[in-house]
């Protein structure tokens, strides 16, 4: 599903912002996330660590527990924003997150610098290549 340029200016704008709440004193790489939901409502979410980095929480898991929270079901779009002009993809946990929320395998994932400027524009698909879904185990469930 395509967005008009104005959804997709609030969708950066919510990234962006999310960004600037993130709490990131050990690593200083603040992350923001957005995802614009099938219900048509954008839900952000930032990186929050943990003196014990494995209890740290990446801003994408975040934007779609917010979505989850809020009665969202299906992601539709996703915009991440890191602390400078270098690309910051998902992570490999959060990719497997929103492979699980997305409408369709080629969901987009629009990457954006500290400014909210477009660096990179790619779908789920091509950052998560034979992934594991849902259907996987309805369609082993179904085969019984």
């Amino acid at each position: 599903m395509l967005i008009d340029d104005g959804e997709m200016q609030k969708l950066i704008s919510a990234a962006v912002a999310a960004r600037r709440q993130s709490y990131s004193p050990y690593s200083g790489y603040a992350v923001g996330a957005a995802v614009l939901a099938s219900d048509g409502a954008i839900y952000a979410g930032c990186n929050v660590e943990n003196a014990a980095y494995p209890l740290s929480f990446c801003a994408e898991a975040n934007a779609i527990g917010n979505m989850i929270m809020g009665g969202g079901d299906g992601i539709v779009h996703v915009v991440v924003t890191g602390p400078n002009a270098d690309i910051c993809t998902p992570c490999g946990g959060c990719r497997q997150q929103i492979r699980e929320f997305a409408n369709a395998k080629n969901t987009p994932v629009t990457i954006c610098d500290a400014d909210g400027v477009i660096v990179l524009k790619t779908d789920i698909g091509a950052l998560l290549p034979h992934s594991f879904g849902p259907e996987n185990l309805n369609n082993a469930k179904s085969a019984k």
